[in-house]
């Protein structure tokens, strides 16, 4: 049953992730920095969920599983929801946009890039695209809290088969 599970969680993130490559390539939206971070943090989850499906650990292992899964998905939470507060500052809040993330990532420090892009810029205050009145990021936030909850009852709770 667990490693079902697994295998669930991971088709839904890889669902997540190509509708986040389809809107891009298909609807033309373009990720911010503070997207592709949810990216990642989305593709870390799925990694996690697809690992613990090929391993099928068992007690402790699944256990170890099932808190990494929480922490990835609350680390993409906490990325979620810095976004969606940008998202909702004041128009004369928001910094002005900043250079694109592969530029960064080629000029600065790793650990630079990631405080500039979590300090958020213009780019990541434009709301493109909602749907039932939730912009991306807030989609992305109710997914990540539901794939941690998901990952945590299905290696900590449920059994294996």
């Amino acid at each position: 049953m667990r490693r079902g599970l697994n295998f669930l969680g991971f088709a839904v993130c890889a669902a997540l992730l190509g509708y986040a490559w389809y809107a891009q390539a298909m609807l033309h939206l373009e990720p911010c920095p503070l997207c592709i971070f949810q990216r990642v943090g989305v593709a870390a989850v799925a990694v996690l969920f697809l690992l613990a499906a090929l391993h099928g650990p068992r007690r402790w292992g699944a256990r170890i599983y099932g808190a990494l899964l929480l922490a990835a998905a609350l680390a993409t939470m906490a990325v979620a929801a810095r976004h969606l507060w940008i998202q909702h500052l004041p128009e004369g809040a928001v910094p002005a946009c900043g250079a694109t993330l592969s530029y960064m990532l080629e000029v600065f420090p790793v650990s630079d890039v990631i405080r500039k892009v979590l300090s958020g810029s213009g780019e990541c205050a434009r709301i493109s695209w909602s749907f039932l009145g939730l912009s991306m990021p807030g989609w992305v936030l109710l997914a990540a809290a539901g794939l941690g909850a998901f990952g945590a009852y299905a290696n900590v709770f449920s059994r294996r088969a």
